[in-house]
């Protein structure tokens, strides 16, 4: 199973494999494969992604609430 990579390095890898699909001077299975790996790369920044809007708008309600009772 391959590790995980940090959401700069798989933003990285995920433009190299747009770059190499549009190309397209590789034969299909490569091409397949490299499609796969980029749909899980994208889930896995979608993820990231989703978990700091959450963490963003968590922290920004609390700072909301701390001005409120500070009036």
């Amino acid at each position: 199973m391959k590790k995980k990579l940090d959401y700069e390095k798989s933003i990285l890898r995920l433009q190299e494999i747009v770059e190499l699909l549009e190309n397209g001077d590789m034969p299909l299975e490569d091409s397949m494969k490299l499609f796969e790996e980029g749909t899980m790369l994208s889930a896995q920044c979608y993820e990231v992604l989703q978990k700091a809007e959450q963490k963003i708008t968590l922290l920004s309600d609390i700072e909301k609430k701390e001005d409120i009772e500070n009036e």
